[in-house]
């Protein structure tokens, strides 16, 4: 049966379509003959309890500076006219992205929405992990620079970086003799009210930050992501280094633990970091990793995403 997919995403003019997740997920809905609408987030309006987006049906293909075409706009009411929506835009996870999830609440599950939009608002990346904190490093959560102070003696070595951040910007390495945690500090909370992630750095980083991804709570494969030199951040977004890998028992071991939580939750497609055997993050707002994966393993995990998103709409 073809399902009509909403995704809700950033502009198609921004994305690069040789990494870009999204876009796979996309390809894959295309060629298996579901029908492809798509809309930014700020074209999203709940109106006398209908919820409604101003969209766009869309192809897709890969060519570079061609790989999309838009049809006549239309609104879209999501109870109704869609069967799938992907919620598949880029954090920063801030109040726009958290209103999102509690408009998005009232059409699923009926119209299914991809990760639970519940879900997503309750498991941000950096907090929902501190559930597993016998897997993790060492980690406080703290604005506190008493409290940030004393972990810091403890450690030496740390990681500082915002509670809800993503693609590695504002994340510091600071060593046991820099001088500059006051005034980091400082940055950080003219900018900001919310607590800090400080962590005990990890010297295995330097042979990279595992991604590994889950489809509805199995461990489907994983990519390691080397950071450049004089880097302390493995992500892609600021130079890291995408390499083939795989999953060892102690990575098969985390995702057995998280992966019943993931599933139970309505979370189909999630990405965790891994580094030296330690789980930092669980990404569950908008995963990447997919292309990647691909290009080294030839899995394709976009297949696993889709054969699950049909499974439960029964299609």
């Amino acid at each position: 049966m073809a399902l009509r997919v909403a995704v809700q995403m950033d502009p198609m003019e921004s994305i690069g379509i040789d990494g870009d997740s999204t876009f796979a997920l996309m390809l894959e809905a295309q060629a298996r003959g579901h029908a492809l609408w798509h809309y930014h987030v700020k074209h999203l309006s709940m109106n006398a309890g209908r919820v409604l987006a101003h969209a766009h049906p869309v192809e897709v293909r890969r060519e570079r500076g061609n790989h999309f075409t838009f049809g006549p706009p239309v609104e879209l009411d999501l109870s109704k006219d869609v069967d799938v929506v992907l919620m598949r835009q880029d954090p920063p996870f801030d109040m726009a992205y958290i209103t999102a999830t509690h408009i998005l609440e009232h059409i699923h599950p009926k119209t299914l929405v991809v990760n639970d939009p519940a879900s997503v608002r309750n498991a941000p990346e950096k907090l929902f992990v501190l559930k597993f904190q016998d897997l993790m490093p060492e980690t406080l959560v703290s604005s506190d620079l008493r409290e940030i102070s004393k972990f810091r003696q403890k450690h030496g070595d740390i990681i500082v970086k915002p509670l809800f951040g993503n693609g590695g910007a504002g994340v510091f390495h600071l060593r046991p003799d820099d001088s500059n945690l006051n005034s980091l500090l400082e940055m950080f909370t003219e900018r900001s009210r919310e607590p800090l992630m400080v962590q005990k750095y990890l010297p295995s980083v330097r042979q990279g930050d595992k991604r590994v991804i889950l489809v509805d709570g199995v461990a489907m494969g994983g990519i390691n992501r080397v950071p450049a030199e004089g880097e302390a951040r493995s992500n892609m977004h600021v130079g890291g280094r995408p390499e083939k890998t795989v999953l060892t028992d102690r990575e098969r071991e985390i995702c057995e633990r998280i992966g019943p939580e993931l599933k139970a939750r309505g979370l189909i497609f999630v990405g965790i970091d891994v580094i030296g055997g330690h789980l930092t993050e669980i990404n569950v707002t908008s995963p990447t990793g997919l292309q990647e994966l691909a290009r080294f393993d030839g899995v394709h995990l976009e297949k696993a995403i889709w054969d699950a998103i049909e499974e439960k709409k029964g299609a």
